[in-house]
């Protein structure tokens, strides 16, 4: 038997073929670019022509462990050799382990797990519990949140990219952040708990079943809250008896430097989400964790929820097998070590560059807000749009290789937990060339 030798595709062939026969997501198709990657190491990756990028974003926030880790690539190839698919209403041992050993690193007493495809399907099926639970139908989100691009998920979701979406799934009512943007800044603490309370009081508590927020918003912003919120957000949901949804699917597995960023705070939510670092993205996993008392409320009721995919073997195989590099590597620690020397560069930007108007990061996710004007806080590009110069740097940070997002009038720095302090300062030393003509942007 004989084996056809396919030759690879350059990297114009790449984009050509994927552009023509698939949709790209969030983009007028006419004005996608896409990187055409042909393989990844480590914080790096490569193009099919040899170029290098930093993998400054962890692709999508994702790819905690870094790229290419042998143990993960073996547990997969292991799991698919023995058995690659089992229907969800079997055991399997990868689904046995990871439950239990969800169970070790997660908050509190969250000890049951509904396993699913992603994050956006981890939230749906957390409203749907929260539903069940409490037999009440609304949800309080925030402004400043995005919880995925499923139905439900995308009507929890406050940014704009819920627009096009509306009037969508029925239930959900709003409620500010703490923070209002680059120019007005933060709330207090008690003024933001106190716009909380104002409208639950409103809404009627008796009829809100569950609060989901991001307990360090992702994609908005990475906005850290300060001390005193997320505890007077549980207070507030104990009270009225609403349950809390902490949706760590970008902010678990290290990236803040604790297993989840509610850690920080010594919360414990009632229901918990995630996806992302869960496989670091080697394949499609995610989950939603219960406090035991909502687990029991499902012994002797139906829950209504199904996926074809739920508890997929290959997927738990690869979680077991991240969750195992984390603590081998000891990357939580890493991600605290690496995380205060990145605070410190970004705190060394905000010093030089008069393009900088807010620097914020725990662990290691973070993300620099660039001003037209220190003065008036005015953004280098509006809300929900971008500009001239934004997309001028985006543009610098590719010829450099250097990947990340640069979102509105934001970049972000979110590196895999393994990178090194040589590596992080290389970075770094791309982002500081970048903005100096950021700088001249600036009006004084």
């Amino acid at each position: 038997m004989t084996t056809k030798v396919v030759p690879a595709m350059s990297g114009e062939e790449m984009v050509a073929l994927s552009k023509k026969h698939t949709l790209y997501e969030w983009s007028a198709q006419s004005k996608v670019d896409p990187l055409p990657v042909a393989k990844a190491k480590g914080i790096y990756f490569w193009t099919s022509e040899g170029k290098r990028f930093i993998d400054f974003n962890s692709q999508l926030m994702s790819v905690n462990i870094g790229h290419g880790d042998p143990r993960v690539i073996e547990a997969i190839h292991q799991q698919a050799s023995t058995l690659a698919y089992a229907n969800p209403f079997m055991a399997t041992e990868p689904r046995a382990r990871l439950g239990a050993k969800l169970a070790e690193i997660t908050p509190g007493d969250i000890d049951t797990f509904f396993f699913t495809n992603g994050g956006s399907e981890a939230n749906e099926n957390a409203v749907k519990i929260a539903r069940f639970f409490t037999g009440r139908h609304k949800i309080l989100a925030r402004y400043r949140s995005y919880h995925g691009a499923t139905a439900g998920s995308i009507s929890l979701t406050g940014d704009p990219r819920r627009w096009s979406t509306e009037p969508g799934v029925p239930g959900v009512i709003r409620v500010f952040d703490p923070y209002h943007g680059i120019e007005r800044g933060w709330d207090s603490v008690e003024q933001a708990l106190a716009n909380i309370e104002e409208v639950i009081q409103l809404e009627g508590p008796q009829t809100i079943a569950a609060f989901i927020l991001e307990p360090v918003t992702g994609t908005n912003g990475v906005l850290v809250p300060p001390d005193g919120y997320i505890q007077g957000v549980r207070e507030i949901c104990n009270k009225h008896r609403i349950l809390m949804i902490a949706d760590e699917i970008m902010s678990g597995f290290g990236r803040t430097g604790e297993w989840f960023a509610i850690d920080h705070w010594k919360v414990v939510p009632d229901l918990i989400t995630m996806a992302k670092g869960l496989t670091s993205s080697y394949l499609p996993l995610g989950a939603v964790g219960m406090r035991h008392h909502i687990a029991r409320h499902f012994q002797d009721k139906v829950f209504y929820g199904g996926l074809t995919y739920n508890s997929h073997p290959m997927g738990c195989a690869a979680a077991l097998a991240t969750i195992r590099v984390y603590e081998e590597d000891q990357l939580l620690e890493n991600a605290r070590k690496m995380g205060h020397v990145m605070k410190l560069l970004l705190c060394d930007l905000e010093s030089r560059h008069p393009s900088v108007g807010a620097v914020r990061s725990i662990g290691l996710f973070g993300i620099v807000e660039l001003v037209r004007n220190r003065r008036t806080r005015e953004p280098m590009a509006p809300f929900n749009d971008s500009s001239e110069e934004m997309a001028a740097l985006g543009k610098f940070f590719r010829e450099q290789g250097l990947y990340t997002l640069v979102r509105w009038n934001t970049f972000f720095t979110n590196p895999p937990l393994c990178i090194t302090e040589k590596e992080l300062r290389e970075a770094f030393a791309i982002i500081d060339r970048g903005l100096e003509s950021m700088d001249e942007a600036v009006t004084h």
